[in-house]
């Protein structure tokens, strides 16, 4: 893809779901090749990148708290499968040729290094994909949080959830046919219509720090280029 990218900076937030395929848990290989791919095509545009990934796909500490665990408990094991992930997307991306580093909100020294924003920029700028594993280190913040937290500290110039949709629309495709696609929403719109594309702390921290988001859908090849690009694929979030 021969073509200039439009930002300098990104941060890419991945679900945890992205990487377990149809196989329904785990990490589906062929699907984390598939997205370290992705990744690596924009990386190969000269884009520093930066990237969270979820735990879903392992364990989700919202669900281990309805089913009776304590919620602190949960979300600490929701936080190191995230951990585990970012490993796996760290070594796949150096398959595709990536250097990278995974940064931990949790200390694990003997297999990630603490997040430091200044150590995260120089790795970027010196051409290395920074992954930030562990979310924020806190309970009761989603990793969406986590990424909008992490962009403002490493002062990326855009949020990019590559998600398992084609972006927004005003109601839920799947159960109204008459389902509008929303190109281009503002921060406040989607927190008025609790449109539920991140939770509302991710929502909020993006809109009070003028973080534009853009939502597409990952299993379409090219699309993270594109989006780097400049592209209008999926949504764009923005404050009017």
């Amino acid at each position: 893809m021969d073509r200039e990218p439009q930002f300098d900076r990104i941060l890419i937030k991945l679900s945890g779901e992205a990487l377990m395929g149809d196989q329904g848990f785990g990490i589906k290989p062929a699907m984390i090749q598939y997205v370290a791919g992705e990744v690596a095509k924009a990386h190969k545009l000269g884009v520093q990148v930066s990237m969270v990934v979820g735990g879903g796909n392992i364990f989700r500490g919202v669900a281990g708290s309805s089913a009776g665990m304590d919620r602190t408990s949960a979300d600490n094991m929701g936080m190191l499968a995230t951990v585990i992930n970012s490993l796996a997307l760290s070594d796949a991306l150096e398959k595709h040729g990536v250097p990278t580093r995974v940064q931990s909100a949790i200390a694990m020294n003997k297999i990630a290094e603490p997040f430091i924003p200044k150590k995260a920029d120089r790795h970027m700028e010196k051409g290395r994909a920074v992954i930030f594993a562990a979310g924020t280190g806190n309970p009761y913040f989603t990793t969406d949080t986590a990424a909008v937290l992490r962009a403002q500290e490493i002062n990326a110039q855009i949020l990019f959830k590559a998600t398992q949709v084609d972006g927004l629309y005003d109601k839920d495709p799947a159960v109204h046919k008459d389902a509008r696609f929303i190109q281009q929403i503002s921060y406040m719109e989607v927190l008025e219509k609790q449109l539920q594309v991140m939770d509302m702390t991710a929502i909020s921290l993006a809109m009070d720090n003028n973080l534009p988001l853009q939502v597409f859908d990952l299993h379409t090849t090219d699309n993270i280029c594109r989006a780097v690009c400049g592209d209008k694929i999926g949504t764009r979030i923005y404050n009017n």
